[in-house]
């Protein structure tokens, strides 16, 4: 069983959500929700809440079957660039430069580790 949780349009650089989600790749999400806590950066709020999403909706697919939300595991995590808004700033001699606010795109599958915390990284 894999759940999916997808979080598009968010209004940060996908460079510097990447450095985020490579903290947490391949973690249990207890950990990784600890990690996003203490990180002080925009992007692990954003990751937090893309990763509730993720723990709900593996809880939902599991339709009244006993689910141990300790054993569930970051299986995948990508951040794929969106659409980049164009903007233009005024400059010197009548010049202007552009200002580009760069998009991504979140994805978040979780799967069930069967062997539990045993496992080592």
């Amino acid at each position: 069983m894999e759940a999916l949780a997808r979080t598009r349009f968010v209004r940060i650089s996908p460079r510097k959500a990447r450095q985020v989600a490579d903290l947490i790749r391949g973690k249990t999400v207890n950990e990784a929700i600890s990690i996003l806590t203490t990180v002080p950066r925009r992007a692990s709020r954003i990751l937090e809440k893309t990763l509730d999403s993720a723990v709900a909706n593996a809880v939902e697919q599991s339709e009244g079957s006993r689910l141990d939300v300790d054993e569930l595991r970051i299986s995948r995590i990508t951040i794929d660039q969106g659409p980049t808004m164009m903007r233009w700033k005024p400059r010197a001699r009548g010049r202007a430069t552009r200002i580009r606010h760069r998009t991504s795109h979140i994805t978040v599958a979780l799967a069930q580790d069967s062997v539990g915390s045993d496992r080592e990284e």
